[in-house]
């Protein structure tokens, strides 16, 4: 057990570490090719894009992988038994994205050049639930090498789609550009799928049985995917109401469309995705971690479970507390060397010390999904988004500016840290 989790950490860290360089690639060259002005309308879009994927998938993903951990299944059903109702959940969100886009792109978003982008959403959001579902028996199985393969492909395409397409659609309009970059996801999805399903075994034999919906087997799935996709729903929600809640306080409160769009898009563009450059390590630790708690506490080995989830957070925080040092102290060297640009050093340095907390967030959060406290982990998250969220529009109605942001995403990471902390803490000890 102890190999095999060491040896799925390291190749998804492997993994995660050329994904996120090749994410950091795809990032700069974003940033080049579209400006501060595109990627501050892509940024706008992405909490939108990320609602609607998360509510397509509806935490199935994370069912399943547990399910499989345990071994005590027939896998095939598991998978046949939420086919069904995922068909449905997409079709569903399918038809009011296309009808409600010209609402969410302006009167939420308060920009209707970011109509185009909502619909394209539409059209992403079935190949990457079916994608995600195939990952998720990889993970289960606790066969990381198909997973890294497929990011790595995926990335490479949405790489060179970006570098081919960018310079053609963009001459069109900026809000072209942004859905073309919503719909690439389409072929790096599609291709990520069909190297997935390579990997599956070459002597499976499919039976009628093993295609018949089981209704024990999708109320198990349910009793583990409601209480997760609630948590991420609200969380995703807050992430949502963010940049409305942001455009709308602050016009009020006098502050200048541009001044919020662009410190924003600095924030959410330059600052954070330096700040969650560690992430690529925590989350292959988190990931490896899931199938081993849940076989672990399945067989009531406690004090394994213990000594494996103490051992994730201490690997986070040896990789995550060097770079936010560094972060720290040379915020406008790595500026300038990726984004080529001196904008949000200010922002880097005041946000930094608090990511260590967020870089332990990950392997708390699957310890308590692979011990079925799934509830407890939605609980944390909706108490942290419902402190962020009143904190954000409190703050920015008492004319704070672009810092009601940076203060009530502290807030959140620490409320949601510490909970989940206690959480661990109470179901192992």
């Amino acid at each position: 057990m102890k190999e095999k989790f060491i040896h799925s950490a390291l190749i998804l860290l492997i993994g995660g570490f050329i994904t996120k360089t090749l994410g950091m690639i795809i990032k700069i060259v974003m940033t080049r090719l579209i400006g501060t002005e595109g990627i501050a309308l892509y940024m706008l879009i992405l909490p939108t894009f990320t609602l609607f994927i998360l509510l397509a998938q509806m935490g199935f993903p994370v069912a399943i992988s547990k399910l499989v951990a345990e071994d005590t299944k027939n896998n095939k059903r598991l998978i046949s038994s939420i086919i069904p109702i995922t068909i449905l959940i997409n079709l569903f969100l399918i038809i009011i994205i296309v009808l409600l886009a010209p609402i969410i792109s302006q009167k939420l978003l308060h920009d209707d050049r970011c109509t185009y982008a909502v619909i394209s959403i539409s059209l992403v959001i079935p190949f990457t639930t079916l994608s995600n579902i195939v990952r998720s028996y990889f993970f289960g199985k606790e066969k990381m090498i198909p997973h890294v393969i497929s990011n790595i492909t995926e990335d490479i395409i949405r790489l060179l789609l970006i570098i081919l397409g960018i310079p053609l659609v963009i001459k069109k309009g900026i809000k072209y550009t942004i859905a073309y970059l919503i719909l690439i996801n389409i072929i790096s999805e599609l291709v990520s799928t069909i190297i997935l399903i390579l990997f599956l075994p070459k002597k499976t034999k499919i039976t009628k049985n093993d295609l018949k919906p089981s209704k024990i087997y999708l109320k198990e799935e349910l009793s583990i995917a409601i209480p997760n996709t609630t948590g991420k729903i609200i969380g995703t929600i807050g992430y949502f109401l963010e940049p409305i809640i942001i455009t709308t306080t602050l016009l009020k409160v006098g502050y200048n469309s541009n001044y919020i769009i662009n410190e924003y898009g600095i924030i959410t563009g330059y600052v954070l995705p330096l700040l969650l450059l560690p992430s690529f390590f925590t989350l292959a630790i988190s990931q490896a971690l899931l199938p081993t708690v849940s076989k672990l506490y399945n067989m009531k080995k406690y004090k394994e479970v213990k000594r494996k989830i103490y051992q994730a957070i201490s690997l986070s925080l040896i990789i995550g507390i060097p770079v936010t040092i560094l972060l720290f102290i040379y915020p406008n060297f790595f500026l300038k060397t990726i984004y080529n640009t001196k904008e949000g050093i200010k922002y880097l340095r005041i946000l930094a010390p608090f990511f260590i907390f967020q870089y332990i967030q990950s392997p708390l959060s699957n310890s308590l999904d692979a011990m079925g406290k799934s509830k407890d982990n939605m609980k944390a998250i909706a108490l942290g988004t419902i402190i962020r969220t009143s904190l954000l529009y409190a703050l920015s109605l008492l004319k704070f500016g672009i810092y009601s942001l940076i203060i009530s995403t502290i807030i959140n990471i620490l409320v949601t840290t510490i909970y989940n902390f206690k959480q661990v803490r109470n179901s192992i000890s």
